[in-house]
């Protein structure tokens, strides 16, 4: 169990300033090839926990404020789906605890996790009823590992991620509530960001925001009028991907230089040319900051140079930013006066 008494809990450094959290383990432990795309389930999570552990360390060394169990999409639906309840308990213990030991490695919060069930249906009760059980049983797995609050994240209804909410305050834990916005800037039930956050606000969420779905270029317009409708914390988690105007999602993105797409399009395996740079990832992050957002990171797409970024943007001095970039002593682009002269005027031709 973690001593929440040792070191401040979550509203507590949102109080003090920004809390960075790392995301998009699923896409970067399929690129590491432990997971398999399409279904999702973080099956690594069993079969190589090594890997799991190496990429909280990963984002732990970058700045990293939380480490978020890899849980999303470990609920009962998507075990269903490929046969595989019977591990359901144990895949989200180990989980927990291996988010808690690299936690233990500095000084990073441990967050349990919560994600769209992929079976709510607005106005249905008996899947409202289901969706409720299943976060139930995730929360009462988190609460018995001891983290210090639990995200849901990743929900485009508000009906649904109010019964996450719900079930998250019966733990007594803060509760951080993040919405999916696909390609109609409001949630599934047609409401815009603003209302939606009031209502999870007013049903005692600690944070509210957005994550996944959309990268940072049309993620952002939508944070003003959140901040500006609530008055609890804002958080933002963008995909790390350059999503636009006429494709505001990674799922809408296209791609007509490539015609070798196996479904047709980028998402998911195939996003590659439309990652962001670590410099956008740092001018959205002051960007957001400057519109009231406290609780920020990266989504699907993220590695960990993007998170050193955000935090050093932040003006965090992570172990990571040890080696952050410096020039001065390229081979061809140095500015240093040990640098080879002649050198320094090749770079012109490179």
């Amino acid at each position: 169990m973690t001593d929440s008494t040792a070191r401040p809990g979550l509203l507590e450094r949102l109080a003090a300033g920004p809390v960075v959290c790392a995301e998009g383990y699923l896409f970067e432990i399929e690129r590491r090839g432990y997971l398999t795309a399409g279904a999702f389930v973080p099956e690594a999570v069993l079969d190589h926990p090594e890997a799991v552990a190496a990429l909280h360390r990963d984002f732990l060394h970058a700045g990293s404020d939380v480490m978020l169990a890899f849980t999303y999409y470990a609920h009962r639906e998507k075990l269903r789906v490929i046969g595989k309840e019977g591990v359901l308990e144990e895949l989200n213990r180990t989980a927990l605890r291996l988010a808690r030991e690299a936690a233990g490695e500095g000084a990073a919060l441990v967050a349990g996790n919560l994600c769209n069930s992929n079976i709510y249906v607005e106005g249905d009760g008996a899947s409202a009823r289901d969706v409720r059980a299943m976060f139930d049983e995730q929360v009462g797995w988190a609460v018995d590992e001891g983290v210090d609050f639990i995200v849901a994240e990743t929900i485009s209804f508000v009906g649904e991620a109010l019964l996450a909410l719900e079930a998250i305050k019966a733990s007594g834990l803060p509760a951080v509530i993040n919405l999916a916005i696909h390609r109609d800037p409001r949630t599934r039930e047609r409401l815009s960001v603003a209302e939606a956050g009031r209502r999870l606000e007013d049903a005692g969420a600690d944070v509210v925001g957005l994550n996944c779905a959309r990268g940072p270029a049309s993620m952002l317009p939508l944070l003003a009028p959140l901040c500006e409708a609530v008055s609890c914390h804002v958080a933002a988690l963008p995909v790390a991907y350059r999503t636009g105007e006429q494709e505001p999602t990674f799922q809408s993105l296209s791609d007509p230089r490539c015609a070798c797409l196996p479904e047709g399009r980028p998402f998911p395996t195939a996003l590659d040319p439309f990652t962001c740079n670590r410099y956008e990832i740092a001018e959205f992050a002051g960007a957001a900051r400057a519109l009231g957002v406290s609780y920020l990171g990266v989504c699907c797409g993220a590695s960990p140079h993007h998170i050193r970024s955000m935090a050093e943007a932040l003006g965090r001095n992570p172990p990571g930013s040890r080696y952050s970039p410096d020039m001065s002593a390229h081979s061809y682009f140095g500015t240093s006066d040990k640098v080879s002269a002649a050198y320094r005027e090749f770079a012109r031709e490179l």
